[in-house]
């Protein structure tokens, strides 16, 4: 097993990654207030883990509720949420009561953002079984729900006390889903580690195959650059910004073909491709640059190209994202490979271009 910690003073906690934690319920008992929880998942995560988590935890002894949601993100709305308020005040849990999200980064983003709105916050465990969830959604505080006008608008900062990734989830976790999450650890070589970038455009096959190693490693370096940046700047107000690279681009196809069409990842992954080519019209990145981000993409099976729903629907949706500032739309973009900048400078003709450019899907 490895650990590495988000340094948050007093709120700072460990992330586990390893294989067969999920039996391992000392990993959660010592993180528990009093030993009861909230285990919250969905029905297809349920299917596979949920008796294993919960015959651990009732070997230490913790009594388990069980709140077992419909899987899909077009489901991460009020109406689940409340959902999971229902089962808690059903079952009379109080403040000590812990929840514990069992899932991908929809159960994650719902159950955490239950705990910190449920009596005034409850503390809250993250147990990510895909990838996605394993590399960015369970680390750092970030919760909430979708609206129909834009992804992720509505939620907190709330941050778990630990976050445990069995890699051995990952077996079971569809192949549309892993390339999904491999985006995301794409996202943390090209925002702030070349040396990482180089290891993926090395390895890109062995991750494809599962290979136990090159997950592991691929799940440490990601949650470890995540773990940096969200101890320099928890919420958001500065360099954790960089995180959404490909995300404001992403969230507008979210949104514009209707949650759950096309996975978080997929749109990431088209998205950094258009910032990308953004970053090369405004200088930075050379062509042949802008292949290669492409082609560690393609690798993976993932899209570099987006829905077209026309540029001025694209900007309609991106003028509501959560990174716009005073009016301006701010934009993560890269200086090059490895160095990931917050800027405006984008001038709306340039985006435009950007969008009839790479939005042909």
């Amino acid at each position: 097993m490895r650990t590495l910690n988000v340094s948050l003073g007093a709120r700072s906690y460990p992330i586990y990654i390893g294989s067969g934690l999920l039996g391992r319920a000392e990993l959660l008992v010592d993180k528990l207030k009093t030993p009861r929880v909230a285990v919250v998942t969905n029905e297809t995560v349920a299917r596979y883990y949920l008796q294993t988590l919960t015959d651990a935890l009732h070997g230490a002894g913790v009594t388990v509720t069980p709140v077992v949601l419909p899987d899909g993100e077009e489901y991460k709305n009020w109406q689940t949420l409340n959902l999971i308020f229902d089962a808690l005040l059903e079952s009379r849990c109080d403040r000590s009561t812990t929840v514990v999200a069992l899932g991908g980064g929809v159960v994650g983003d719902m159950a955490g953002f239950a705990a910190a709105c449920y009596q005034r916050g409850v503390p809250f465990i993250q147990i990510p079984t895909t990838l996605l969830a394993q590399v960015d959604s369970s680390v750092g505080g970030k919760t909430g729900i979708n609206h129909p006008l834009g992804k992720n608008m509505i939620g907190a900062f709330h941050q778990p006390r630990a976050v445990i990734a069995d890699t051995d989830t990952l077996k079971t976790l569809p192949d549309r889903e892993l390339k999904a999450g491999i985006a995301e650890v794409v996202k943390y070589g090209l925002i702030r580690d070349l040396p990482f970038f180089e290891w993926l455009e090395a390895n890109m096959e062995r991750l494809l195959a599962r290979d136990g190693a090159a997950l592991t490693h691929a799940i440490e370096c990601s949650c470890a650059n995540k773990a940096d940046v969200v101890a320099e700047d928890e919420t958001e107000s500065g360099v954790r910004a960089l995180l959404n690279l490909g995300h404001t681009f992403g969230h507008a196809i979210e949104a514009g073909l209707g949650y759950g069409m096309w996975l978080h990842g997929e749109a990431v992954a088209a998205g950094m491709a258009m910032a990308a080519d953004l970053s090369r019209r405004l200088g930075w990145l050379s062509r042949g640059e802008v292949e290669r981000i492409r082609a560690l993409l393609e690798r993976a099976g993932l899209p570099v190209t987006g829905p077209r729903l026309g540029a001025a629907r694209y900007l309609e949706l991106m003028s509501l994202d959560k990174k716009v500032a005073s009016g301006r739309l701010r934009l993560i973009l890269l200086r090059a490979i490895g160095q990931g900048v917050i800027s405006s400078e984008a001038a709306e003709d340039q985006i435009r271009a950007t969008i009839d450019a790479c939005c042909d899907a």
